[in-house]
């Protein structure tokens, strides 16, 4: 697998950006979420101002699984609309810049979240998110996530940004 991604122009013209991809070290300096609330590993396919994906890999050592289901393991799907939540919060930070890190971001809305399929141990979760719009700390968002391909889980929610860390 490569360490960079290649990011498209912003301009007619302008050639592709190429933009490292982001690991987990440095997704722990972009956003304050740690372990166990921390729901992203890796985030790919950077398009600044526009979209990105996050990749969640589900272990059975999950703390969530103890309680949810334990017969049963099934990611709760809140924690999955968190994830889509904190690949988001990374997008803003690659696209505002380093003042941007570590800021708090709050939920405002969380709208259509429809959870289509189970996640599962052993999962590989594809979180794609897309900018819908922005008005100065807020910012709307898409979210689909993925694995194998099948969609397993959708939501539209909006956030903000606040100064203090």
């Amino acid at each position: 697998m490569s360490d960079t991604i290649t990011v498209e122009g912003t301009e007619a013209g302008t050639p592709p950006e190429t933009i490292p991809v982001i690991d987990i070290s440095r997704i722990a300096q972009m956003i304050p979420h740690r372990y166990p609330m921390l729901m992203i590993d890796r985030v790919i396919d950077v398009v600044p101002d526009q979209s990105c994906t996050g990749i969640k890999n589900v272990s059975i050592n999950e703390p969530f699984f103890v309680g949810h289901f334990p017969s049963r393991p099934v990611m709760p799907g809140v924690l999955i609309i968190e994830a889509m939540a904190q690949t988001a919060a990374v997008l803003v930070v690659q696209t505002l810049g380093p003042e941007a890190e570590g800021k708090l971001v709050y939920f405002m809305t969380i709208d259509e979240a429809r959870f289509r399929k189970p996640v599962t141990p052993g999962d590989q979760v594809h979180i794609h998110v897309t900018k819908i719009a922005q008005r100065k700390t807020v910012w709307k968002f898409s979210g689909a996530a993925k694995v194998n391909g099948t969609l397993v889980a959708e939501a539209t929610f909006a956030a903000m940004i606040l100064d203090e860390k």
